[in-house]
Parts: structure tokens; sequence; C-alpha cells
């Protein structure tokens, strides 16, 4: 349905009596053109209102004198559970990554403490654990020892053989060695 539109021009005063303007006043035909926007359309009275310059109170005192009022309510409430359904569940699965994001950034954070306490004080690694570290970088030579591989460049603070054969003090009188890799 569509609504005739009529403009005017009137003479406005503002509250205080200071300005006199010209407004443009748009006469519709209000009942029919409510009606088509809130039950067609289904548009809010607060919307419709302001489209026409009236009070929602007045687009609400029009539309429940018609008929289908009840149907277009019960529409509407139906609407609006399923978009607060949908709502919901959206809340609860931003509540869910929400609380995963925090105890993922603690337990980083956790690991980063730890991390930095590792790292903050000076000791030296032993020449074995050095070798648990880099087990290709070693081969056993025909003594027992490991030796590190001559390919490799390294620095002056790696090992170059570790020895293997270490003698136990409780064998005095037997050659047993105790291999401890």
């Amino acid at each position: 349905m569509k609504c005739q539109e009529l403009q005017l021009y009137k003479k406005y005063v503002d509250r205080n009596f200071t300005k006199i303007a010209w407004k443009v006043v748009i006469i519709i035909d209000t009942k029919n053109y409510i009606l088509d926007k809130y039950y067609s359309e289904h548009e809010k009275p607060s919307i419709i209102a302001k489209k026409i310059g009236v009070n929602p109170s007045y687009i609400t005192k029009i539309i429940k004198n018609d008929t289908r009022y009840i149907q277009e309510k019960e529409y509407r409430i139906q609407i609006s559970k399923e978009n607060r359904k949908v709502a919901k569940r959206e809340w609860i699965r931003n509540k869910r990554q929400n609380e995963a994001d925090k105890q993922l950034y603690e337990f980083v954070k956790q690991q980063h403490i730890e991390a930095s306490k590792e790292l903050s004080y000076y000791y030296e690694m032993s020449d074995l654990a050095y070798r648990k570290w880099n087990p290709n970088a070693y081969h056993t030579n025909s003594k027992g020892n490991l030796v590190i591989d001559r390919k490799l460049n390294v620095g002056s603070d790696v090992p170059k053989s570790i020895n293997r054969n270490i003698k136990i003090p409780t064998q005095k009188y037997k050659k047993k060695y105790c291999y401890s890799i």
C-alpha cells in the first residue's frame, strides 16, 4: 500500500520563541502508513514514530486497535525467542573461547617464567648432558670413548671427546668398566 504524501511549509517557532524557521511538514495517510510499516515490513513502533515525527505511544495506540495485533505480537515474540537463542549460543561460545584463551595465556605465561628462570642463572652443562642433546655429533672410537665428528666446526667450549669408561671403586681387582651411555 503506497502512502500519499503532501509537503507543506509551516512557520516553526522553537520552545524559547527565539528562532523562527520554516519546517517541512509531511501529511500522510497516517493510519494506513503505520499499519503497513508495522504488519508488512515488521518495523518497530519507535522507528515508525521517528519517520513520521510523532510519539511512539500514538503508533502503539493505532496498532493495538487492529485485528492482526495478537498474531503479529505472537510472531514477534517467536522471532525474539529465536534471536535470543542464537545470541545466547554465541555468548556461551565466546565465553568458552575466552576461558580457553585465558588458560592458554596462563600456560604460556608459566612456561615463559620457567624458561626465564632456567636461563637467568649460569650453570655449566656436563659433557654427557651435551652429548644427550647432540647424539649425532659423536661417534664411538676404538677405546669406547665418544669423539666428536671431525666434519663439524664447533667452538672451544664443546667437548671433543667424552670418556665413557668410568672405573667403579668397589671393584678394585677386576678390570670391569661401567658404561654410562
